[in-house]
């Protein structure tokens, strides 16, 4: 508990990233004139007073000391030229990101803000493998490229799409119920994943009204609880839903969250339910989002990667700051801390509704809620990025606080073989720590 954050997390090697946006205010990399002249002049020193220390020893040590010289001006103008490129680079230029942190900065960024893993009971993980994601992705991709809703805006990208259709995939559920529609992109993801599955969709409007403006998705083989039809999932009779469908296995249905709602709410509605496997579509960071998620009640200092300081002359809040120049999402010291150093949550609140509810809560409550999470968590999962910032150029969330992705920066090549690359840039833009737990009372 009294363990501090900073000595949790490792510096950053670097910079951070800079996200391709409208903005091209220009960052500048300190650089002092004078010390430039000052360098110059000892390369034209150089040389001289070198010549003249040779012509003062034997020639035998001559050549040893020639070649050690040699090297050192080739390290000296290689620092030199090198070192030009780093004067001004553009907050929002992919290309100038890239050419300033190198082909793996993105690669050593990652996680150097911390990432808090949510402890499960018994230290329990998904049974799937790296290799497993990367098998999964040659496969998505090609079915991607099929849906009907090309322009998602605001609903899912590929990255959470990509983990929707692979979790369900990999647990093959007997029934799949997802809470919040919208224009069916998610429900069309469910049914690329298990083509003869039933799905029951729960939306205040129905996909179908959006099919007067454009493209929607509507599932032959779902059953809708929308528009006036509407209930919400913790309105509605599931022992009596489960016993109508003979189901009567609940660790054979996955449940699929998108609707912007307390977590915490939800975890404890599809417990009573007898619900197990869970999806989080928007997974929160801590000072970020409409709604208080399981990231957020994670984030505490007995976690690794957890806890904070408002202290605005920390190593965190400098590297904060720099990150919030590069990443949209990223959430600096002044978004992250309320008053009276309140930093849990959304600045002390633990959000709902869209942020259209929200409640104060003290440390205790928030720690109070981490410690419930951890006594019914049997697995929890954060979907990694699909791949680094270099290769998607994605602009939003922070690498500092996020897990390694899948395809790591510099591996064009894989990424490329994937299919990745003839994908549009803004489909990467859409990731939030979409995160699968299993719970249960046990």
């Amino acid at each position: 508990m009294l363990e501090r954050v900073l000595s949790l997390r490792r510096a950053a090697p670097h910079a951070d990233d800079a996200p391709a946006d409208e903005d091209e205010d220009a960052v500048y990399v300190g650089r002092d004139e004078s010390k430039t002249r000052k360098h110059q002049h000892l390369f034209f020193r150089a040389p001289n007073r070198a010549s003249n220390y040779l012509t003062r020893i034997n020639y035998v040590s001559y050549w040893p000391c020639a070649i050690a010289l040699f090297l050192l001006l080739i390290l000296a103008f290689s620092f030199f030229f090198t070192s030009r490129g780093f004067v001004c680079i553009s907050s929002y230029s992919p290309v100038s990101r890239v050419g300033f942190f190198g082909s793996d900065g993105h690669e050593s960024d990652f996680g150097a803000l911390g990432v808090p893993w949510c402890r499960s009971k018994h230290g329990k993980t998904v049974e799937w493998t790296a290799k497993d994601l990367l098998k999964g992705l040659e496969e998505f991709v090609p079915i991607y490229e099929t849906r009907p809703i090309k322009n998602n805006m605001y609903g899912m990208g590929f990255d959470h799409s990509f983990g929707l259709w692979f979790i369900a995939r990999w647990l093959k559920p007997d029934l799949m119920i997802e809470s919040g529609v919208f224009k069916g992109h998610s429900t069309w993801v469910l049914r690329q994943a298990m083509p003869d599955t039933p799905i029951i969709s729960l939306s205040p409007r129905h996909p179908e009204k959006y099919l007067k403006k454009g493209p929607a998705y509507v599932d032959g083989n779902s059953t809708y609880y929308a528009g006036k039809d509407f209930v919400d999932f913790g309105s509605i009779d599931w022992p009596k839903v489960m016993s109508k469908r003979g189901i009567t296995d609940l660790s054979r249905v996955l449940v699929f969250f998108d609707d912007h709602q307390n977590e915490l709410k939800r975890i404890k509605q599809s417990l009573k339910a007898g619900f197990q496997h869970l999806v989080f579509e928007d997974n929160y960071d801590t000072g970020s989002g409409d709604h208080y998620s399981l990231r957020q009640i994670c984030d505490q200092f007995y976690i690794r990667g957890g806890g904070h300081s408002c202290f605005k002359d920390s190593d965190e809040a400098r590297m904060r700051s720099r990150n919030k120049k590069f990443w949209e999402k990223a959430v600096d010291i002044e978004e992250l801390c309320g008053p009276g150093e309140t930093w849990w949550g959304v600045r002390g609140y633990m959000r709902d509704n869209f942020n259209h509810s929200n409640k104060l809560i003290s440390y205790v409550e928030h720690f109070q809620n981490s410690r419930f999470l951890e006594s019914i968590l049997d697995v929890y999962w954060e979907l990694p990025p699909v791949a680094g910032p270099s290769l998607t150029h994605q602009t939003r969330y922070d690498p500092a606080r996020a897990p390694s992705p899948i395809v790591e920066d510099g591996r064009y090549g894989l990424f490329q073989r994937l299919g990745l690359a003839s994908l549009d840039n803004s489909v990467f833009n859409g990731y939030t720590q979409m995160v699968y737990i299993e719970i249960s009372e046990r």
